[in-house]
This record gives structure tokens, C-alpha cells and sequence, in this order.
């Protein structure tokens, strides 16, 4: 055993390191403030006490653009792991993006919501660093098929936000995304509830065998076709499921699974698209892709035609505070 062992090392150790295939992906100009844009406020952090988990609670902040008007109802966009999408020197910037798009009328004004996992008092609130799977609720709420973390969204963070801001009660109006165990709770809080959320944001999306995620194909495939419009982004170095004893688990490969549920969806007739990179397991795509998922699921909020509407043919200014 010992010399195969030493054999072993030794191959081991004279492998040609892989590169490095998040290397070329870089921040887009939508995701950099850009001279004379109006920057909305991020408001928080807010504590949703939570009965849908009963000891738990969510925190959460809210963005608010320039341009929102409290006479007129918005759009809304929830981020789950809220505090990755928020991250000023993160890969989404999110509020950026959404400053940036809703400037140059891409898309309809919008109250957005970084919301994190749920997590007891005595638990750490999720950073950059750690984004709570060993220490928050995040593995149960995010990655288990119900409704249950649908009740947190709907049940609970909607009636908050509709108390304090003018929000559209248009489910057409409402969208919702995230990244990793982030984005199959999007996509479950949309599915179980589409008459409130018709919009999804998938990123490296969970759709593996953690809490029983791979069987969402199948599900698709025998349900009735729901009025949902989804963005999937997965790179091909995602986690594929390779061990290092050579054995391969499909169910937990990343990118087959996020394939897997591009075809059933397709097949069903969604209003879909999707991207595939050579990005590892996280955020670097996001970096040059989010400005265009915006646009792609935002893309059909009202217009107005006339040529002589000098008001829609400029910028989207500040509204003057109170």
C-alpha cells in the first residue's frame, strides 16, 4: 500500500493545475456607478420575526430608487442571500444595476429586498464570507421542495412591504432571485406561488439531489404549464460531481441537473432563457450577465410610443424628496 501510495502523491503532485475559468469575467458597466445616475437608498437592516419557522427571523433591506414615487405603484425584485447580492464590492451589486437600468428606462422602477436566510438569535447573520449553511436555517428554508419558505415571502415580507411602500399587487410586477440554494428558493417561492411571483433569477442554481432538488424536471414535466418567465445561468465548471475515488453522482452535478431543468422547462413551453459559461461554482458570470437578465425578465413593462413624449424619451430622473 505504501508505495502506491507514494505513487500516487506523485501524480498527484506533477498535475497540471486547472485554470482558472472565472479569470475573464468582469464587472459590467451597469454594474459600476456611472457619472450623473441617480443612486437610490438601500434602507436597513430590518428583522422579519418569522412563524413559518417558528424561532427564527430574517433580515432584510429594502432599495429604493431615485425615481420611486409613493403616488405610483412599483415593481418589486427580492434577492435571497440578500447580503451577497447588496455587497458593494461583491460580484452582483445589484443596486447598482438597478440604478443604472432604471435610469435609462431598461427597466420599470422597483422596489428591491435583499433578504437573508433565517437564522435564531443566537446565530450569525450571513456575510461574504459565510453565507449561513452550517450556522443560519439557510439549508432547510432554501433547498427543501414546499411552501414553506414561500410563506416567509408571501405570507410574512409582503404585507410589510406593502405597508410601507406602493408596491404593484400585479404578480407580473413581482420577481424574485438568488444564486446556489439562493436561487431553487427562488425558483420553489415562484412555482408554489405564481399567482405573486412570475419572474425568476437562477444562478448556479441548486437543482441537485441536497433536500430532493433534481426531481424538479419531472415535477415540470407532469404539471400543468404556470405563466412563470425564468433566466438560468450556469457555468460548466460548476460542482460536478466528480469524487475523488472516481465514482460520479448525477443527481449532485450542477450543471447536468441546471440542463436538465433548461429542457423540461423547455419542452413545457415557459417563457425561458439561459446561459452557459465555463464559470466555477458562484458569482463571477453574474458579474457580466446580471445588467442582461434584468432586462430580459423586465423587458415588457409599459412603454409609451409617442414621438413627442419628450418625458419617455429622457432619462429617468430623481423624484424631488419630500
Amino acid at each position: 500500500m505504501f508505495p502506491f501510495a507514494v505513487l500516487a502523491l506523485t501524480v498527484f503532485a506533477q498535475a497540471p493545475p486547472q485554470p482558472n475559468t472565472d479569470l475573464h469575467y468582469k464587472l459590467a458597466p451597469d454594474a459600476i456607478p456611472q457619472e450623473g445616475v441617480p443612486v437610490g437608498e438601500v434602507r436597513g437592516p430590518f428583522t422579519l420575526p418569522s412563524e413559518a419557522y417558528p424561532g427564527t427571523q430574517h433580515t432584510y433591506w429594502v432599495y429604493v430608487p431615485a425615481q420611486y414615487d409613493a403616488a405610483v405603484p412599483a415593481s418589486l425584485m427580492i434577492f435571497n442571500d440578500g447580503q451577497a447580492f447588496m455587497n458593494p464590492a461583491g460580484d452582483m451589486r445589484a443596486q447598482v444595476v438597478m440604478d443604472n437600468l432604471i435610469y435609462r428606462r431598461e427597466i420599470p422602477v422597483m422596489i428591491g429586498v435583499f433578504i437573508n436566510p433565517g437564522r435564531r438569535p443566537d446565530q450569525p447573520e450571513p456575510t461574504p464570507q459565510n453565507w449561513g449553511d452550517r450556522d443560519t436555517n439557510r439549508p432547510t428554508e432554501y433547498n427543501t421542495l414546499n411552501d414553506k419558505y414561500a410563506r416567509v415571502i408571501v405570507d410574512e415580507l409582503l404585507p410589510v412591504l406593502y405597508k410601507d411602500f406602493n408596491i404593484s399587487k400585479d404578480p407580473e410586477r413581482h420577481g424574485i432571485g438568488g444564486s446556489s440554494s439562493g436561487a431553487i428558493a427562488a425558483f420553489t417561492v415562484a412555482w408554489e406561488r405564481p399567482n405573486h411571483f412570475r419572474k425568476i433569477l437562477s444562478n448556479v442554481g441548486s437543482f441537485t439531489n441536497l433536500r430532493g432538488g433534481h426531481v424538479y424536471p419531472e415535477i415540470i414535466r407532469k404539471s400543468e404549464k404556470k405563466p412563470l418567465r425564468v433566466f438560468l445561468v450556469d457555468g460548466r465548471n460548476d460542482n460536478r460531481a466528480l469524487r475523488a475515488d472516481g465514482t460520479y453522482d448525477q443527481t449532485r452535478d450542477w450543471f447536468y441537473q441546471n440542463v436538465r431543468l433548461q429542457q423540461a422547462l423547455t419542452e413545457k413551453g415557459y417563457d425561458l432563457n439561459y446561459s452557459w459559461g465555463i464559470q466555477r461554482h458562484g458569482q463571477k458570470m453574474l458579474q457580466t450577465v446580471l445588467p442582461e437578465m434584468m432586462r430580459w425578465l423586465w423587458r415588457d413593462h409599459g412603454v409609451s410610443t409617442d414621438p413627442h413624449d419628450q418625458v419617455e424619451r429622457g432619462f429617468n430622473a430623481a423624484k424631488p424628496k419630500p
